[in-house]
């Protein structure tokens, strides 16, 4: 009987796995690659000061190249499900459109690969001259601690080769195979904590403001240029995301003025080169500011080559369309896999992702297993 990914993601998206929670997530897709022919291996980590988490490494075939899939099977809270129009766990089937959390971000996707390589194989056999696997974490959506970067250094001591991947992420915008990422942009979160003397507002000479001086280094941060970009990246961009003063009173003048801010980086830059950049301009208004960041991840591009060529091909099969390559968008776990291979995204419709009533057209998800199974097919040629 083939694998329907309908069947496959609805049984998914019936398990709760809100991070760092499972709910039997894995146990759905361990059984479905149990029954291909995979070898499944749960790898579960707790580094201290989190939340344990499952996750599961499966492969088939231990010759060729190692053609990896890597995801996750957690998700974002629901939010007030008051405001869903349907339980947002019932993976509900709706007039063309699969509801629920995980939709597009990214059971379906999920689903659809393994419906893929089911198809494959049955035409195939386990044969094929290459071996295929899947990277599946459950701490994607949360500190990214516990899952893909913990599994790939453990499979990576262990000798494990990955040798191209791909990560289903929703990556399309308005039609499915329209966007493939091939790198993304750094992430860099920063806190700036401004210092001044409290006085009288009736009295400013005998106090120091720190909201002044807060305000001309946020108009600086935000009206200078930290690059221009390249032909792959569009420029950094840094946005404030927090303003804090916590003054109640309106004839005081603060001790403190705090911000928050968030920069995503293109590759003409590094996280140290754009906490390089923020400082400079912090000596520039003087004070005594302390700046604490923390980078969730470096940029990174995969050139086009065999991998992203072969995934656009297999696009151009299915639809008769040619995707663009991009790199826009948040981070994703392709961050920590370029450092193990070669890696591009390519999934579902990204517009309701972590949105209230998160669905993906019934079509789509047919038409994402119909472009993933011509990527097998390029990738391991029948002889």
């Amino acid at each position: 009987m083939p694998l329907d990914a309908l069947t496959l993601a609805r049984e998914l998206m019936r398990c709760p796995s809100v991070t760092p929670l499972d709910a039997g997530a894995l146990d759905v897709l361990q059984g479905a690659l149990e029954d291909l022919g995979f070898t499944c291996r749960r790898m579960p980590y707790h580094a201290p000061g989190t939340e344990p988490v499952d996750n599961l490494y499966a492969r088939l075939g231990s010759t060729g190249i190692n053609y990896c899939y890597a995801g996750h099977t957690d998700v974002v809270p629901t939010g007030d499900r008051k405001a869903w129009s349907v339980d947002p766990f019932a993976a509900t089937v709706d007039e063309g459109w699969l509801i629920g959390r995980g939709a597009s971000d990214m059971k379906a996707a999920i689903a659809c690969q393994v419906a893929a390589v089911a198809d494959f194989l049955a035409e195939r056999g386990p044969h094929f001259g290459g071996s295929l696997s899947f990277l599946i974490t459950g701490d994607e959506e949360g500190v990214s601690i516990n899952g893909t970067p913990a599994m790939l250094k453990t499979l990576l001591q262990e000798g494990e080769r990955l040798d191209l991947c791909l990560v289903g992420e929703p990556t399309s915008v308005e039609q499915v195979g329209d966007m493939v990422k091939i790198g993304r942009r750094g992430s860099l979160t920063g806190e700036i904590v401004v210092e001044g003397v409290q006085g009288h507002t009736a009295y400013p000479h005998l106090a120091d403001n720190p909201a002044h001086r807060l305000i001309e280094l946020l108009h600086i941060l935000t009206h200078e240029a930290i690059d221009q970009g390249n032909a792959h990246f569009q420029p950094s961009n840094l946005q404030v995301t927090s303003i804090d003063i916590g003054n109640p009173a309106s004839n005081v003048i603060p001790r403190e003025a705090r911000a928050r801010f968030n920069v995503r980086f293109s590759s003409e830059q590094s996280g140290a080169g754009v906490e390089a950049w923020v400082r400079e301009r912090i000596q520039r208004v003087g004070g005594k500011v302390t700046l604490t960041v923390r980078v969730s991840g470096e940029s990174f591009l995969t050139p086009p080559g065999r991998l992203s060529e072969t995934v656009a091909a297999a696009v151009l099969a299915a639809t008769g369309r040619r995707p663009a390559f991009g790199t826009t968008g948040g981070t994703s776990d392709a961050r920590f896999i370029k450092d193990a291979c070669p890696v591009v995204e390519l999934g579902l419709q990204n517009a309701t992702a972590h949105k209230v009533d998160e669905r993906v057209a019934v079509a789509d998800v047919a038409l994402l297993t119909r472009i993933y199974r011509q990527i097998l097919d390029r990738l391991f040629p029948a002889a």
